[in-house]
């Protein structure tokens, strides 16, 4: 159910990419258009199909131990012998007759009673299983890659437009203080304070532009496509309901859902299959064996007489002695057993542990974008305040500089807060395990192309 559900949105998302695969670099790339380049595009996500793909023959390779083997052989050879034998008057005389024997064979055998091959088949089913969950982890560890290399190249657009209105918003008030200082308004301390901090901008605005580059680059890597713009958070930011709202019924989620705990007691059931696999070899085993073979002039005695034999039995084969090999198997399959168990154990606790980090950072996110918010909206009004303040002499140029420096840190705090609530709030689910793409789909509505 996980592995098929996991497949139609595969196929689902590749054909709407393949759709819109004609969009134009110059537009904005949405969150789920880059997702779905990335379902065609990321190398990680392809290794992980192919895996995948590798695991469905588990099943079959484990089947195929309790399905009928049929096989066909063919000989042909020319033969020269030399025969000696009385003749009639009985005396000895040798001749050398040369002729050609052919063998045609067909033989099934079909496992009547096989523990062995009973315990193949059971872990081919869960090694199947196995590559299933492992495959459902990886395609949601996608959704959570393409939105954290989304979010951070986004908030390096943010970071960039930030620092380049606030240098700009310095090199103005550089000149205003330079005409300031003509008319014998100004001071040259004013012109020095606004230099210093416009030096400063201009470096940040460098490193910004650097950042966003590596940015896009990751997430160009990602989904195989060049990234020149992306959609913006909206203006209306609102967090979404927080269901469930306690941290006892996420963890009942996760222990149910999670991909990573599921494989890990997959791992257990194919482990206790290795173990009867083993013991097998103590255990007898019935097969049915039936033949038909035709020969002609198969040796020397009948080279002018064709035979033709059916035959259909049963064999039973009971193992007494192996060198002590199944004794050491069975005793190494055990030993791999207890370590998947202690593997859950430390899976479980890992995914719990993650569960309740990512709990809480979506919980503070939340308490935490409100008062950026109003940060920032303090800040707004500082700003406007300060310069009024200037004017009328109770303020000085210094006091605007640190006023919209804390404006545009108030503003980039926010942004990184609210990038943070959106991974925290998918890296939550992806714990508990039931991420969807309807998931994602909420958190691109965040998202507009308004820009």
């Amino acid at each position: 159910m996980m592995r098929q559900s996991w497949m139609r949105t595969t196929l689902i998302a590749a054909a709407c990419a393949a759709m819109g695969m004609s969009a134009t670099s110059a537009s904005a790339i949405g969150l789920i258009q880059a997702y779905e380049a990335a379902l065609k595009n990321d190398p990680q996500y392809q290794s992980a199909v192919f895996e995948n793909q590798a695991g469905q023959e588990y099943r079959k390779l484990g089947r195929s131990g309790l399905l009928p083997s049929v096989q066909y052989s063919y000989s042909t050879s020319k033969n020269k012998a030399a025969q000696t034998a009385p003749n009639f008057l009985g005396q000895l005389t040798t001749s050398y007759p040369e002729y050609t024997s052919i063998n045609n064979a067909v033989s099934l055998r079909q496992t009547l009673f096989s523990l062995d091959a009973t315990a193949r088949y059971k872990q081919g089913i869960a090694q199947t299983k196995y590559s299933d969950a492992q495959f459902s982890g990886r395609a949601q560890d996608l959704m959570v890659r393409v939105l954290s290399a989304y979010a951070d190249a986004k908030y390096a657009e943010d970071q960039l437009a930030l620092y380049t209105a606030q240098r700009d918003s310095y090199r103005e008030q550089k000149h205003l203080n330079a005409r300031l200082f003509e008319k014998g308004e100004g001071t040259r301390t004013d012109m020095l304070e606004t230099e210093a901090k416009l030096d400063v901008a201009e470096a940040q605005v460098i490193e910004s532009t650097d950042n966003l580059a590596a940015a896009r680059n990751t997430l160009a890597a990602m989904i195989g496509m060049e990234v020149n713009n992306l959609d913006s958070l909206g203006s209306e930011f609102k967090v979404m309901p927080f269901s469930p709202s306690t941290l006892s019924e996420w963890r009942l989620i996760a222990s149910d859902q999670n991909a990573e705990i599921a494989a890990a007691r997959l791992a257990i059931e194919a482990s206790e299959q290795e173990i009867n696999k083993n013991r097998a070899g103590h255990t007898p085993r019935l097969d049915l064996n039936a033949s038909y073979s035709r020969s002609i002039a198969d040796t020397l005695t009948n080279y002018n007489q064709d035979s033709t034999v059916r035959s259909i039995g049963v064999q039973l084969v009971i193992p007494i002695y192996s060198g002590g090999y199944v004794s050491a198997s069975t005793s190494q399959a055990v030993a791999n057993r207890d370590k998947a168990r202690s593997d859950l154990e430390a899976t479980t606790n890992k995914v719990m542990i993650e569960l309740q980090r990512q709990f809480n950072t979506t919980q503070s996110s939340m308490a935490k974008i409100d008062a950026l918010q109003k940060s920032v909206n303090s800040a707004t009004l500082l700003v406007q305040a300060t310069k009024q303040s200037v004017k009328g002499g109770v303020r000085i140029n210094l006091d605007v500089l640190n006023a919209e420096q804390q404006l545009v840190a108030s503003k980039r705090d926010l942004a990184q807060a609210r990038y943070n609530y959106l991974i925290s709030l998918i890296k939550l689910r992806v714990a508990a395990g039931n991420l969807s793409i309807d998931d994602l789909r909420s958190v691109a509505a965040y998202f507009s192309s308004s820009n």
